[in-house]
C-alpha cells in the first residue's frame, strides 16, 4: 500500500479524481481519503447513505469521507491498527496542517502541493507546511493561466524559511481553458469523463499518473486515457 499526499488549499478533488480513474484502468484499487475542511467530496461524489464518516464506490474508486486518520478508517471497517487496508494507493486529499499530521504525509511515497497563484491559496497552502518538523521534498502541481516564471518565483520566494525541498520538474494545469465547465458537467452527471478536457489537462494527469506508476509507461498511460475517452 502507497500513500500519495495531495496538499494545499486550492481545490484539488476533481484533478485527484480523474489520477484516480487512469489507476484503477491500470488494474490499481485506489482509496481517495477526503481530509479537507469543507470535504467537497461529500457533495460532488453520489453516495447511497451518507454519514458523518462513510467509504463509497465510485466507478471503481474508493472513497471515504469523514475519516480523521488512516486508523480511524480501520476502526470503522473493524480491522486492527497493524492490519493493512487493501489498497495499491490511497490517495489523501487535505488542505489544513491537522490532515498533514493525522495521515503522516511526512512519511508518504509521494507528496504534491497543489496550488493556483492567488495569494490565498499560496499563503494558506504553504501554513499547511508550516508544523513540518523535517525537511520534505514535494512537487509542485500548478494552476495557472499564464504559467510565466514570475509566478514560480514567487512560490519559491514565499516558502523560504519552510522545510521544503521543491522538486525540479513541476507539473502545469490551465486554470482557463474550458476544462472549468467539463469539470461543472462531469460533476452534474456523476460521470468521470476526459473526452472534452483540454490537451493541457490530460497532460498534466499523465504526468502525476507516470510518476505514481513508475513501472507503467507514458504511452501506455495515454492509452487508457482513449480507452476512457472512448467508453464516454
Amino acid at each position: 500500500m502507497k500513500k500519495i499526499g495531495f496538499i494545499g488549499a486550492y481545490d484539488k478533488t476533481d484533478m485527484i479524481l480523474y489520477v484516480a480513474k487512469i489507476l484503477t484502468m491500470l488494474e490499481q484499487k485506489v482509496l481517495i481519503m477526503d481530509s479537507t475542511i469543507n470535504q467537497k467530496a461529500r457533495y460532488i461524489i453520489p453516495a447511497i447513505s451518507p454519514a458523518m464518516k462513510y467509504v463509497t464506490d465510485f466507478e471503481d474508486i474508493d472513497i471515504a469521507v469523514g475519516f480523521l486518520s488512516i486508523n480511524d478508517m480501520k476502526n470503522y471497517l473493524g480491522l486492527g491498527e497493524e492490519q493493512e487496508l487493501e489498497y495499491d494507493f490511497i490517495l489523501i486529499d487535505t488542505d489544513n496542517e491537522k490532515g498533514f499530521n493525522n495521515f503522516s504525509l511526512s512519511n508518504a511515497q509521494k507528496n504534491y502541493f497543489v496550488t493556483s497563484f492567488d495569494n490565498y491559496s499560496l499563503k494558506k497552502g504553504l501554513e499547511i507546511l508550516s508544523g513540518m518538523q523535517e525537511v520534505m521534498s514535494l512537487t509542485k502541481v500548478l494552476f495557472s493561466k499564464d504559467m510565466i516564471k514570475e509566478e514560480d518565483d514567487y512560490l519559491n520566494f514565499l516558502s523560504l524559511g519552510h522545510k521544503v525541498i521543491w522538486n525540479e520538474y513541476r507539473i502545469y494545469f490551465p486554470i482557463e481553458n474550458g476544462d472549468l465547465s467539463v469539470i461543472y458537467e462531469n460533476q452534474r452527471l456523476a460521470k468521470i469523463k476526459f473526452k472534452k478536457l483540454s490537451v493541457q489537462y490530460k497532460d498534466g494527469l499523465v504526468c502525476i499518473a507516470q510518476e505514481i506508476l513508475t513501472d507503467v509507461s507514458e504511452a501506455n498511460i495515454r492509452k487508457i486515457i482513449k480507452n476512457i475517452e472512448k467508453g464516454a
